[in-house]
């Protein structure tokens, strides 16, 4: 049986070397660099004449999501931060080399205001909004809640839940029936690691957000999603999303014994967006190497 290709072979299988970087964490400077499916996503006009938005998607799943998206026919907004211009300048290059169309818009989705512009900017540029997609999150591990920083439960709130929240606000005056919003939870909204508290509680929301909004939204003709992955390796571990001893042996604890790659969740991004989950709403499809979700 040739043709088969074994899951647990099929990407990187090794261990992580532990390799800091400041948070946001650029893509380009980690190894290995994660898979994003670059090389091998190929299209089928499955999103055709679409329009998208697509939070956090210079790196990780979301530049899987972007690049899968623009091969598919979709033109692309990527919002990211601005630290992270030279993964951004790098995705759109490579979108623009399959003759896709990507714009950039970087900016904080913490700021309400930011996520307003955001919203009219992509409109500006795109000449409208068919796809939403919430991807962006921070994720800070910490051993000890009596150490857990203010600071930084309200800032994994504001990005990872508030920004979301703001943005869909934002943009439902500007979609129409068919469109399709999809959000990114986790499995920590199922499986909560010890060491992520503040994380885990918002990937809990986005989870419920998820749930309601597609209710809210149903009559209107507007679907709403969410993917929730499970280690998956991108910027985020390393730039603080994971404690230092838990790098080495990242997602060699899931069924499939090893971490996941941005490029395999790029489908499933493409069916939510696209008219084949048409009958679909309200539902957190997990990508998780095995960890259960129910």
């Amino acid at each position: 049986m040739s043709h088969l290709i074994n899951p647990l072979k099929k990407y990187y299988e090794g261990g992580y070397e532990w390799q800091p970087q400041p948070a946001p964490a650029v893509q380009a400077k980690m190894h290995p660099i994660p898979d994003c499916g670059e090389k091998t996503y190929r299209g089928s006009n499955k999103l055709k004449g679409r329009k998208a938005l697509i939070t956090g998607g210079d790196s990780g799943i979301g530049r899987a999501a972007a690049i899968a998206f623009a091969r598919e026919g979709a033109d692309v907004a990527i919002n990211y931060l601005p630290f992270e211009e030279e993964d951004a300048q790098d995705v759109k290059h490579i979108i623009e080399q399959s003759d896709g169309k990507a714009i950039l818009i970087p900016g904080d989705i913490s700021d309400e205001n930011f996520c307003k512009e955001l919203i009219k900017t992509t409109i500006e540029e795109l000449g409208g909004l068919d796809i939403l997609v919430l991807n962006a999150g921070v994720q800070t591990a910490n051993k000890d809640i009596t150490t857990l920083p203010t600071e930084q439960i309200v800032h994994t709130y504001a990005v990872n839940v508030f920004g979301m929240m703001w943005l869909v606000r934002e943009a439902i005056p500007h979609l129409h029936a068919g469109s399709s919003i999809i959000t990114t939870s986790s499995i920590q909204a199922y499986q909560p690691s010890k060491d992520l508290l503040d994380y885990a509680g918002t990937k809990a929301a986005i989870r419920a957000f998820t749930q309601a909004a597609a209710k809210q939204l149903a009559p209107k003709g507007i679907r709403v999603n969410s993917v929730a992955p499970g280690p998956v390796w991108t910027p985020l571990q390393i730039c603080g999303g994971q404690l230092k001893e838990s790098i080495p042996e990242f997602g060699q604890n899931t069924p499939l014994k090893r971490a996941g790659q941005p490029a395999e969740l790029a489908d499933v991004y493409v069916y939510l967006a696209s008219e084949a989950s048409s009958y679909v709403t309200g539902a957190i499809y997990a990508i998780t190497g095995g960890m259960l979700t129910a």
